[in-house]
């Protein structure tokens, strides 16, 4: 990996009263600004956790300008995920293990206006769906269980962000290679070792005492590591 790494702050760490001020927070500038803004969306299905929604996502598409990287966690993505790249949502990613015909979803989600992005839970292999990830624009590798934030990061994951790192480097797929869960100034660069682009940090980020020099501190961490 030999660009800037790309630092997405989760907002499920952030304090849901003043959601505006907390992505402001990571708004600056140079190292500081956040490249992505990773926006948890979760159904209470298929994750065990309700949290927001498309009304709060087209609230805060008017707040900021930085990208928004809705992430669903939600059954039935084919019929939902639309919504999100109507609205402006940068990135919006499905999960594998959900989407009835992923294919035709990234081609609806490119076609609304969004780069498209699958996402694999931690027990789930990514080989069956090589020929899927072609149709991405991003790979979302979970290293941790889906549905809560400040959970312990699962290295065995790292396997798979490898093989799609080689695959991306050799011209089979063309995707951005991101990962979420338990990224830390320490796992970050485990992960950047890997071949990993960009980073969701939730409580790294929102827990530390000032969010954008938290930003600035994982991206130099994970520039080092990639190096």
């Amino acid at each position: 990996m030999a660009h800037r790494p790309l630092i997405a702050p989760s907002i499920l760490s952030a304090d849901f009263a003043r959601l505006g001020e907390e992505i402001q927070a990571v708004a600056g500038t140079g190292d500081t600004r956040a490249d992505w803004v990773h926006v948890d969306v979760m159904d209470n299905h298929f994750v065990p956790n309700l949290t927001l929604g498309l009304p709060v996502v087209q609230s805060l598409l008017k707040a900021t300008d930085l990208p928004l990287d809705c992430h669903l966690m939600i059954e039935d993505p084919d019929h939902w995920a639309i919504g999100y790249a109507e609205a402006g949502a940068y990135n919006v990613t499905v999960h594998i293990e959900a989407a009835k015909d992923p294919v035709k979803l990234a081609k609806h989600l490119r076609a609304a206006g969004a780069k498209a992005g699958l996402s694999v839970k931690p027990g789930t292999p990514l080989e069956p769906y090589l020929d899927v990830l072609k149709h991405y624009d991003t790979l979302l590798v979970m290293s941790v269980e889906p549905g809560f934030g400040g959970q312990s990061f699962i290295a065995d994951v790292l396997d798979k962000a490898r093989t799609a790192r080689r695959l991306v480097d050799t011209g089979h797929l063309k995707l951005v290679v991101e990962i979420d869960g338990g990224i830390n100034a320490e796992t970050i660069e485990q992960a950047a070792e890997a071949g990993v682009d960009c980073f969701v940090a939730g409580s790294a980020v929102y827990g530390a005492d000032d969010p954008a020099k938290a930003v600035a501190a994982l991206r130099e961490r994970a520039a080092r590591a990639a190096r």
